[in-house]
């Protein structure tokens, strides 16, 4: 049976997406994935924007991915549902050594549950979870001594894992070093200056909301915390995802939807669509017009304005599924004739 799945748009003039089943997610990691109930923060935040989603974690404080592939719960959870997105967390420190020391102490249990995912779904989503440096370094190194130091060393850690796995990275950390450099206002940092504070949990489930959706934070309730601060997170989250999701490869498995103003001269209402399935054996575009397209990358014009339903249909080795998201085209105001002042 044809599944109506989830839609990812940068046009935020696009109405909201429909889906029949809630988008399911499972977080792995340790208490820089848990604390504070962060996939908790990341379930409302989503639910608040019109996002049906089922949120799961397998977190433990002080974990490795070594660690959790000695727990037998892990792959039970694992195997109990057929998951839209796994994200991994790896943890933090081994990242800031170099390449062979990250093959001995993590790519090798990376890999298994990768493995363990990819057996129970193969059409999961699997998205590396990028941590961020500790508030004043890790003293123990000469060169992870500061913030800065220690958070670059993680990204090129990070990045060195996805190249590995051909995987799709989400940036906290980056997003966490653009609010630590330009908004120290903001405080990220619980006491310990390891781990995330309140809102520094909600900035990691606010980059989360943003590299899976691709979408703007429009509606999302600004009184959890400080609405000002909620607001600059928002913006730099969004802005951050956005302009380095080819640098992150988040367009995988994704399709937009943008939708261009009406040109009044020539009463046409145009729609680019883009389509990132890499490995389908074959897609269609239906712009709900009675007119269609095979091409990955397409554009359309509409004769009249109203509603239209486009609908994409991917096949490929994850079977048949059906995107489908509506475009609103108003009609133009009507003109009034001017109306004579003069008298009879």
């Amino acid at each position: 049976m044809k599944a109506l799945l989830l839609i990812f748009s940068f046009c935020v003039s696009v109405s909201a997406l429909r889906a029949t089943e809630p988008l399911k997610i499972l977080f792995i990691g340790n208490s820089f994935t848990h604390m504070n109930a962060m996939p908790k923060q990341f379930d409302k935040l989503a639910k608040s924007l019109d996002q049906k989603v089922l949120v799961e974690m397998e977190a433990k404080s002080n974990h490795t991915l070594k660690m959790h592939c000695g727990r037998p719960e892990l792959f039970k959870t694992i195997n109990s549902k057929k998951w839209d997105y796994v994200i991994i967390q790896p943890f933090s420190r081994e990242l800031i050594f170099d390449k062979d020391s990250i093959n001995e102490a993590t790519i090798p249990y990376f890999q298994q549950i990768m493995d363990s995912v990819r057996a129970n779904n193969a059409c999961t989503n699997i998205l590396l979870y990028e941590t961020w440096g500790y508030k004043n370094g890790f003293a123990e190194r000469n060169d992870t001594d500061s913030f800065d130091e220690m958070a670059m060393k993680i990204e090129n850690g990070a990045r060195y894992i996805a190249d590995t796995f051909d995987l799709a990275i989400v940036p906290v950390g980056m997003v966490w070093r653009e609010i630590v450099n330009k908004h120290p206002e903001i405080n990220l940092f619980d006491a310990d200056e390891h781990h995330p504070s309140p809102i520094g949990s909600y900035l990691v489930a606010s980059t989360f909301y943003a590299a899976i959706y691709k979408r703007s934070f429009d509606g999302a309730p600004s009184t959890v915390y400080p609405a000002e601060q909620m607001k600059t997170i928002h913006a730099v989250t969004y802005k951050y995802v956005l302009s380095h999701i080819d640098n992150c490869d988040l367009r995988k498995n994704t399709f937009f939807i943008t939708k261009t103003e009406s040109n009044p001269t020539t009463k046409r209402y145009k729609v680019s669509c883009k389509s990132y399935f890499k490995e389908a054996d074959s897609l269609v575009w239906d712009f709900g017009d009675k007119t269609s397209s095979k091409y990955k990358f397409t554009s359309h014009s509409y004769k009249k304005p109203g509603t239209y339903t486009i609908k994409l249909t991917v096949n490929d080795e994850c079977g048949i599924r059906v995107y489908e998201q509506d475009v609103y085209f108003p009609a133009p105001p009507v003109k009034k004739k001017p109306t004579s002042n003069k008298k009879p």
